[in-house]
């Protein structure tokens, strides 16, 4: 693993500024395979035994976190004005560089990935990668197997953009489970739009094979682990 900045590790693993890093660093906070270092700006390698304060600093290059989106915050790294679901990450695996995986609209609801891995969030989102994504929505009207067929076929947007083929499984007569593997902006509301139909609720509940955990609650977060990051791709 390569060589990195004592500064930049303690920062990154601990999520404080920089600054406040170097400060505790000539105090004397840290230390390194059991020796004080002072220097802040010494490359050390990451997987050495580190602690600060007496306590190991376990580093991880990247972290993966699931969060359950609730209505009305925005699905962006940082906004001046609106929360965003990265105000959210719980406090003890918030980091910096983190932004979600694709975009829930403000008022969707569900599973969402958070991380600071832009080459995971690209296979995630990118259509080639084929990972499914399912949701949940209520309709303003009735579900026909016209529908479910025209959406099985590849749906045509008002704006002349073919989708690519849907799985549409009727829950009831207007509730309903959608399947797909892109991520156009407003697909979905798009997506029923054509057939007049308005979206009162959506949520997403899976990627690929990992489902929302039932435990997390609208607005809690926690770190993804290795089998259910896998989950994510299984059926790729």
């Amino acid at each position: 693993m390569n060589l990195q900045r004592l500064d930049k590790i303690i920062a990154n693993q601990l999520n404080i500024p920089r600054s406040v890093a170097r400060k505790h660093i000539r105090w004397g906070k840290v230390s390194v395979d059991g020796k004080t270092l002072r220097d802040p700006s010494l490359q050390i390698s990451p997987e050495s035994e580190i602690e600060y304060k007496g306590e190991s600093v376990v580093y991880k290059e990247h972290i993966y976190i699931v969060m359950n989106k609730p209505k009305g915050v925005l699905s962006a790294s940082e906004d001046k004005k609106r929360k965003t679901v990265v105000d959210l990450v719980a406090e003890p695996i918030r980091r910096s560089g983190l932004a979600p995986v694709g975009r829930l609209d403000k008022d969707t609801t569900g599973l969402l990935i958070i991380t600071d891995d832009g080459d995971f969030a690209h296979n995630v989102i990118s259509p080639k990668k084929n990972v499914m994504k399912t949701y949940e929505v209520l309709l303003d009207g009735d579900i026909t197997e016209q529908m479910i067929l025209g959406f099985k076929e590849g749906v045509v947007l008002a704006d002349g953009t073919k989708c690519r083929s849907a799985e549409l499984k009727r829950i009831d007569k207007n509730k309903a489970e959608i399947k797909i593997s892109e991520g156009k902006y407003h697909q979905i509301k798009r997506m029923f739009g054509t057939v007049g139909l308005g979206v009162c609720e959506l949520k997403r509940t899976a990627l690929g094979g990992f489902k929302i955990p039932k435990e997390l609650n609208e607005g809690e977060s926690r770190e993804l682990s290795q089998d259910e990051i896998s989950a994510i791709f299984e059926d790729c």
